[in-house]
């Protein structure tokens, strides 16, 4: 992790930054309590110019798209917003078409980029989209739960799932920038953190035995929202990000970051 993002004169000590080191495909990983107002500027220090399609979920829109809609309009960013419903049912071959139509009906350019605003499935749907547009158009990732900061928006995996099984369609597709404003994890639900805590302890299971004893040590100052959360949140995305850089498409290592998610999976399932 540093302290100094590619944008510096955009950089407080409120924030971190972990970069994800992938070459010429590099993009940095922005963590920290308000983030979102200021959202606007960080999309376009990275996208100059570029037109948005910002993909959200209706749960999200509720809470989060005022705020985020207007740190756009104050950088000068034009952009459509595209709803859907929150949800798992949501990545499916039927939204996945609707989006992509709307994309290109709002004739946004291979330059221009899709934003997810949103947690996982938003982030899976929107990338997928972003991937397969125009055979590829910039990706920006605003991820809106726990479980999507320290998981799902790190690494470029996106796609919708098949009546064969989840996750069984899509792309790598890496994103430009991803912005992880740990405030918004204040409206989640009990249950939806804790379900992406245990996406956290993982990176301390596998392998990192001082940061498995440090959750244990501060993991009510993480739920409390403190900056134990912000430094959970880094570690996490950290870890990621090295396996990533390794190995973007799981042909090796990666694997191992699917612990738990075979049984969690057959457990949805069933």
């Amino acid at each position: 992790m540093t302290d100094t993002p590619a944008s510096a004169d955009l950089e407080t000590e409120r924030f971190q930054t972990v970069r994800v080191d992938l070459g010429s495909r590099s993009y940095d990983i922005v963590i920290g309590r308000g983030l979102l107002e200021e959202a606007g500027a960080r999309i376009a220090a990275v996208k100059p110019g570029a037109r948005l399609a910002v993909i959200t979920d209706e749960t999200v829109a509720k809470l989060h798209l005022d705020a985020f809609s207007k740190s756009l309009s104050e950088a000068g960013l034009d952009y459509v917003v595209l709803k859907v419903p929150a949800g798992e049912a949501s990545k499916r071959f039927e939204l996945f078409e609707r989006l992509c139509d709307d994309v290109l009906a709002a004739r946004l350019e291979r330059g221009d980029a899709v934003v997810a605003l949103g947690g996982g499935v938003v982030g899976d749907l929107a990338g997928f989209v972003a991937a397969s547009v125009r055979r590829g158009m910039s990706f920006i990732q605003v991820p809106t739960t726990l479980l999507a900061q320290v998981d799902s928006s790190v690494g470029g995996k996106t796609g919708i799932n098949s009546r064969h099984g989840k996750n069984l369609i899509g792309a790598f597709h890496q994103p430009d920038l991803v912005l992880a404003d740990t405030a918004i994890l204040d409206t989640l639900p009990l249950r939806d953190f804790r379900a992406g805590y245990a996406e956290v302890a993982k990176y301390g299971l596998l392998g990192d035995e001082p940061f498995f004893t440090w959750l244990e040590d501060n993991w009510q100052a993480v739920f409390a929202g403190g900056p134990e959360r912000d430094e959970a949140v880094a570690r996490s995305c950290q870890a990621k990000a090295d396996v990533v850089a390794e190995d973007e498409h799981e042909a090796g290592r990666r694997a191992l970051l699917n612990l738990g998610h075979t049984f969690g999976h057959s457990l949805e399932s069933a």
